[in-house]
């Protein structure tokens, strides 16, 4: 099995897949579902295997290069399964729109876009392959058409040629000094360069990952681009393609530089790893705050793929076994947890007919039981509840954080915690709980294709957090060819002189609990069913059509913090644009299309030129 081939059939499913939707919508879909399976099933082959080899293509005469390693399947399967789940779910939560054939190319294009990158062994193809999925991303931000979406898209695009150009800057730079760009030579060739000039390249490329990973201060693209994206996609743009941005970093940071190189980036005192840590920690509560303030499902969900961003670099920028397992393993959880939540969040849209407003929905938990489940075990995840995958990663990165001597940025941390807690707790009851509006009282739970994806990362979540043993052991193998030294692994956790974390045993505590708390039901009263309407809060009847006193639960929380919580990163970048908007209509004014302003112009600036040349001749 060659790498060319799993990049041919990625790209090539892409095509046959929008040429076949003109013979048979049918015969389109099946064939996506296949090809995206069939991706999945390659690539896991490829597991452990460490593959370098040119693929026999130059561009202006520098050589591409395609590589395996672990690094690299590590984001690699997670890019074809959720892309996988991605195009399941969209079978019927996609069916009624437009555009179809288009819709499923670029979804395919993109996730074929995303493996090109972690596939690339040369800063060239990683370019290539970068810009390509830029702008079919782009592409698909757009895809529902309208004023909002254009400018969401607009947003993101904007935003990602300002990092691209940093990174082409980078790596030209990079060619004229070094004269090549493989990145194992250039691993070699750069530990003798100067530690200013690799500063400088560090920083060229870090602009491009922070603004892809969407980390404070270049995070403003993110909100408006999953508030506009169809929820399939939502799903890919959060769970992974977001996260390329760390791969870039890994790539970077300890691929190319290592180590040894990234240690020694100090000046004045400031480390480069520990102001990539304070970015991270911002990242964290700037968006916990934020996401208490938003009534939309897919927004919160929004700024909270922003602030889970910021313990993965927390984690990795810590430059330690411990961290980089927490960051690493964190990566992995944010991919199932939060790609749950926004199928999650496109299930209720899907059967709302689009309601995304949390104060208009409520008592949904009997109209859609396995979405409920999934929202309930995905904003468990999120939070970092035990048994679950979130606490395990998350552990890990507090850990960290405490034996490493910063209790700043572990209350930091905590703090994004609590505030996820909160937010969670508002998506869960203002979706779910309460009562029931009469307008979904026919309401039922979305069809098996939407349910699958929904199930099987519910499972996900629940097992990698009962046995993270699991998934730990791959993530060893990263971390230890990115040169870390190996975690004591178990099924249920990890050995270390510090502490023992076994959730095999919290998970008999709580299995023997809920025994427990089963008992005491069983011999209890049982309860007496009454109508949704015959209930109280705060004393009084709740009003009918009105699900909830709790629906303004957060007001108070609102006004204090509001005045002060104000976007001035994005406000900056919207007055900015107006500036550059109203410099360039100005400028167009010059050029009226009539050949007599011309002439005008001219002879001004020659009787400028004659102007100063008489003064000029004075002195």
């Amino acid at each position: 099995m060659s790498l060319e081939l799993l990049l041919s059939i990625a790209f090539g499913g892409a095509f046959l897949t929008y040429f076949l939707g003109k013979i048979s919508s049918k015969l389109r879909n099946g064939f996506a579902v296949l090809n995206a399976l069939a991706l999945v099933v390659v690539t896991a082959m490829f597991y452990g295997q460490n593959i370098e080899k040119p693929i026999h293509i130059s561009f202006l005469n520098i050589p591409l290069i395609l590589r395996m390693n672990m690094v690299s399947w590590f984001f690699a399967i997670t890019i074809v399964g959720i892309g996988l789940l991605s195009i399941i779910y969209s079978l019927k939560y996609i069916e009624n729109e437009k555009k179809l054939d288009y819709y499923y190319f670029t979804t395919l294009f993109i996730n074929a876009s995303m493996l090109g990158t972690v596939l690339c062994g040369d800063l060239v193809s990683f370019f290539i392959f970068w810009e390509m999925m830029s702008w079919s991303t782009y592409l698909l931000i757009s895809y529902k058409g309208g004023d909002r979406a254009l400018f969401a898209g607009m947003k993101y695009i904007i935003m990602s040629i300002i990092g691209s150009m940093a990174m082409l800057l980078g790596i030209i730079s990079l060619y004229v000094n070094f004269g090549t760009l493989e990145i194992t030579a250039l691993a070699a060739h750069i530990q003798g360069a100067s530690l200013s000039y690799i500063l400088f390249i560090l920083i060229m490329f870090s602009i491009a990952f922070i603004i892809i990973n969407a980390f404070w201060p270049f995070h403003t693209w993110l909100p408006d681009a999953h508030a506009e994206a169809v929820s399939p996609f939502s799903s890919i743009l959060s769970a992974v393609l977001v996260r390329k941005g760390m791969y870039g970093l890994y790539l970077f940071m300890y691929m190319i530089l290592g180590l040894n190189v990234l240690n020694k980036l100090t000046f004045w005192g400031i480390s480069f790893n520990g102001v990539f840590c304070w970015i991270g920690a911002i990242t964290i509560i700037f968006a916990a705050l934020t996401a208490l303030l938003q009534n939309d499902s897919k927004r919160i969900l929004a700024w909270s793929t922003v602030g889970q961003g910021g313990y993965m670099i927390l984690g990795v920028a810590f430059a330690t076994s411990l961290g980089m397992a927490g960051g690493t393993f964190h990566i992995l959880n944010h991919c199932i947890y939060i790609g749950l939540l926004f199928f999650v969040a496109g299930a209720i849209e899907y059967r709302t007919g689009g309601i995304r407003d949390l104060n208009s929905l409520g008592g949904l938990i009997k109209k859609m039981p396995v979405t409920f489940t999934g929202a309930i075990i995905g904003i468990s995840g999120l939070i970092g509840l035990p048994l679950t995958n979130g606490f395990v990663s998350k552990w890990l990165i507090y850990k960290t954080l405490i034996l490493g001597g910063n209790p700043l940025l572990a209350f930091f941390a905590f703090l994004g915690t609590w505030g996820t807690i909160l937010y969670g707790y508002k998506f869960i009851h203002n979706i779910f709980l309460g009562q029931l509006p009469e307008k979904f009282k026919d309401i039922e739970e979305v069809p098996f294709s939407m349910q699958f994806p929904i199930i099987l990362l519910s499972v996900l979540v629940i097992l990698f957090g009962v046995l993270p043993g699991l998934p730990l052991k791959m993530i060893n193998s990263v971390d230890a060819y990115l040169g870390f030294e190996s975690l004591q692994v178990t099924l249920g956790g990890i050995v270390s002189e510090t502490g023992t974390l076994s959730t095999v045993n919290i998970f008999a505590a709580l299995v023997f609990a809920c025994f427990i708390i089963g008992l005491i039901f069983k011999v209890s009263r049982r309860s007496t069913k009454v109508d949704q309407y015959n209930s109280y809060a705060a004393g009084a009847a709740v009003p009918k059509d009105k699900y909830h006193y709790t629906v303004s639960f957060y007001n108070p929380l609102d006004r204090m913090i509001r005045p002060y919580l104000k976007d001035f990163v994005d406000a900056f970048y919207i007055n900015f644009t107006e500036f550059i908007k109203n410099v360039c209509n100005t400028i167009r004014r010059i050029y009226t299309g009539y050949i007599g302003n011309y002439v005008m112009y001219i002879v001004l600036f020659l009787a400028l030129l004659i102007l100063v040349q008489l003064k000029w001749s004075v002195f």
